[in-house]
């Protein structure tokens, strides 16, 4: 489950002071020294942790070539099967899905932090709370920032090295003093934060403040909503790319196999569900779905494809 937020905010982007100063902008494909034209998508599958229905499906997309980063939740169960995978094959891209929130009402989990010295962050129970908006209520940004650390340290603990850094449900985004600490980790840790550029300008200039010209800030992030999900995840896909502009975009989704397990998670609930989450395997998986790709000129690429391209520009 999602915050809405997500849907009607992404894609994020910074650096907008004017909208003609922003169509001015070199594309980020541009200015890794690619054609003008170039389209680079990252199929980004979320949430990696949190079932092995949830491993099975996004790490079969992964070796398939399909779906070309994911990230993982530390605080969840199934982390050992992800770390596992991760240290057998280190070609493939996996970063870090900075988790604020439980979501869930069947599925909880709390902070990888000791709970003492993140207890802003905790309801009565020791979980995370449910919601965005909950979190921020109470939540220190200095106890925000050392769970964030805990869960990355937690993860190269078991021998899995992100590739970048992104925010569960967005938390780390919305609010520009746990901006700030998602910005300062994925720095000190020398990976790219999942931000992007273009087309909004609603987020504010704060935000934009707080970038620096050595932040690798993607063009375009996509991620369907529960509007899309009644109408047809494939033609929700199938719109974005074809409409995909030049430049680097990223293209979130939530891969799993549909059974019980994902129906426990799911408790019922149809938004990022045990069916969504079937649908999206379904379609990133398919012989279609490469067609598209091969028929638009849409070339796959990965976080660490572009953080080595960025740290090279020079």
């Amino acid at each position: 489950m999602h915050n809405f937020r997500l849907t009607f905010l992404a894609p994020l982007f910074f650096l907008g002071t004017c909208v003609s100063a922003q169509q001015a902008t070199p594309n980020l494909a541009e200015r890794l020294g690619y054609p003008a034209d170039t389209k680079l998508l990252i199929v980004h599958a979320d949430d990696l942790g949190v079932t092995h229905a949830t491993n099975t499906a996004s790490l079969a997309a992964l070796e398939k070539g399909s779906v070309s980063s994911a990230s993982v939740m530390a605080n969840c169960p199934w982390l050992p099967e992800v770390a596992e995978w991760a240290r057998a094959n280190p070609e493939h891209d996996l970063g870090m899905h900075l988790v604020l929130t439980s979501e869930w009402r069947l599925l909880r989990w709390g902070s990888v932090a000791p709970a003492d010295q993140v207890a802003s962050l905790l309801d009565s129970s020791g979980y995370l709370k449910p919601l965005c908006d909950l979190m921020a209520e109470n939540a220190d940004p200095e106890e925000v920032e050392r769970e964030i650390r805990a869960q990355i340290e937690r993860a190269r603990s078991l021998g899995l090295e992100p590739t970048h850094l992104d925010s569960h449900m967005g938390c780390l985004v919305y609010y520009p003093q746990f901006f700030a600490r998602y910005l300062k980790v994925a720095r000190e840790y020398g990976v790219p934060a999942m931000v992007s550029r273009h087309e909004i300008l609603e987020i504010g200039p704060e935000w934009a403040q707080m970038m620096t010209p050595e932040d690798l800030v993607i063009d375009h992030i996509y991620t369907a909503g529960t509007p899309d999900y009644a109408l047809g995840l494939d033609n929700y896909y199938r719109g974005v790319l074809a409409k995909l502009d030049p430049g680097v975009s990223v293209l979130l989704i939530h891969t799993a196999l549909d059974g019980a397990e994902s129906a426990g998670m799911a408790g019922g609930v149809e938004g990022w569900g045990n069916r969504w989450r079937q649908q999206d395997f379904n379609f990133f998986t398919s012989e279609d779905f490469l067609n598209i790709l091969r028929d638009e000129k849409i070339s796959l690429i990965t976080w660490r494809e572009l953080a080595q391209r960025w740290a090279a520009r020079k």
